[in-house]
């Protein structure tokens, strides 16, 4: 019973990421204010979302454990590739308890070239964001304000998403 639950878990999460892939990014009527959040860099530094100012963030909330986190986060390196010298980034920060050797093996495991490593080592940020599963993606204008929220995967390097984000980087 227990091996058919688990089972059942594990095909409804990969149902979930495929189809939530086709999904397209829809902005915010009305922007809202960003909370004030921490994580760490890669050296263990603590940062926030204002060393980011200015610039289009793609803020993506994610674990090394999360099926849907799999299927979008090549798509999300390919964005960063994409949009870096444009003005916009994508900070991918990981919520996994192992800390930064899970997330390099990760990274490894998943050839990933352009992102770089953020932690969220005890969920605060994402607890302020009022972030409860992953992925969880929100994306802020360049004034600092939430335009749009993703909850679960869909193709970041997709021409329509890549299109919006690109409108975002090119607006005052």
């Amino acid at each position: 019973m227990v091996r058919r639950a688990c089972l059942l878990s594990v095909l409804c999460l990969l149902l979930s990421a495929w189809s939530a892939v086709a999904a397209d990014l829809a902005l915010n009527a009305q922007p809202k204010v960003v909370p004030a959040v921490a994580f760490s860099d890669r050296d263990g530094h603590p940062l926030g979302l204002d060393a980011f100012k200015g610039k289009v963030v793609v803020l993506d909330y994610w674990a090394t454990w999360c099926a849907p986190c799999r299927v979008e986060f090549p798509r999300l390196d390919a964005l960063q590739g994409r949009l870096a010298d444009k003005g916009a980034v994508v900070v991918a920060v990981s919520l996994d308890r192992g800390g930064m050797r899970v997330i390099d093996r990760f990274y490894d495991e998943m050839h990933v070239a352009h992102l770089a490593k953020y932690h969220d080592a005890d969920g605060s940020g994402a607890r302020a964001f009022g972030i409860f599963g992953m992925p969880t993606t929100v994306v802020i204008d360049k004034k600092g304000r939430e335009v749009a929220r993703v909850e679960g995967a869909i193709a970041w390097d997709s021409p329509d998403v890549v299109a919006v984000l690109e409108r975002l980087v090119a607006a005052d």
